[in-house]
């Protein structure tokens, strides 16, 4: 199933992903820094949702209260819960 996120807080606008199951696919960031946004996607492809939010979930990016690997975790909660 195809979702999509739009993130607050953050450099990136939108986060875009596939969940089979529980598993993680096709992660696509709009906005925020291109690389290190490529780099976590790359690194939670297959990954399972429960991972991965143990993971990012509280991660702050400077002095901003998230990050956007923190607005992945929120975005895979609430896809996965419904």
């Amino acid at each position: 199933m195809s979702y999509t996120y739009k993130t607050s807080g953050t450099c990136s606008t939108q986060i875009d992903f596939e969940l089979d199951g529980n598993v993680i696919h096709n992660v696509r960031f709009t906005g925020g820094c291109n690389g290190n946004l490529k780099a976590v996607s790359s690194l939670v492809e297959g990954q399972t949702v429960e991972n991965v939010v143990e993971r990012l979930a509280g991660i702050k990016c400077g002095f901003k209260n998230t990050s956007c690997g923190d607005q992945l975790s929120k975005a895979l909660l609430e896809a996965y819960q419904k």
